[in-house]
Formats: structure tokens, sequence, C-alpha cells
């Protein structure tokens, strides 16, 4: 949740998706999400709520320790784009969406 001012700012949550399960995730706007490929190949589709603008895609390093995700492996293999992503507490506050009750 990167969220300004919610209760659950910087929680996150994890869950383990498959090709035998077929679940889907839903991740609501204001929620950073990241994935993880334990398997050799994997299909990841996903779907916005507006057309996609570079310029408002922001990222957060995967190994960020205020966050401090508990991922399954140690060493990921990133894109450099992702490689080069800031900690959430660098990213500057007027980019972050805000929380509204």
């Amino acid at each position: 949740d990167i969220r300004l001012g919610s209760p659950t700012f910087g929680q996150w949550t994890g869950t383990l998706l498959s090709d035998e399960s077929r679940d889907q995730l839903y991740i609501p706007e204001g929620f950073a999400h990241g994935f993880c490929v334990l398997s050799e190949t994997a299909d990841v589709i996903y779907k916005c709520t507006d057309l996609y603008a570079p310029g408002d895609e922001y990222g957060v390093i995967w190994s960020d320790p205020t966050i401090d995700i508990v991922w399954p492996i140690e060493n990921p293999i990133l894109s450099k784009k992702d490689s080069q992503n800031p900690k959430l507490s660098d990213i500057p506050k007027e980019c972050l969406p805000v929380y509204e009750k």
C-alpha cells in the first residue's frame, strides 16, 4: 500500500498463483505490485483502469528494507528498469497516491 495517509501505508501481502489454481489477483489503485516467477515460463496479464501512460508509472525497488517483502528467492533476475527503482521513502510525496476514506 503506497497511498499517503493510509493506515496500511508501506505494508504488503503476498499470494502464490499457479496454472493449477487458475486464480487471479485484483490490485486496487494506489497499491504497488510485483511478481516473482518461480517456473521456467509464466504469462502475466494485467488490466489498467485507464490508458497506459508511461509518465505515470513509478516503481519501488524490490528489496526496499522499509517494506521488507519476504520474497521466495534471494537474487532475482531484474530488468534494468526495475533494478534502478528507488526505495519508497525516496519517491517524491507528490508522486504517490493519496488515501481517501
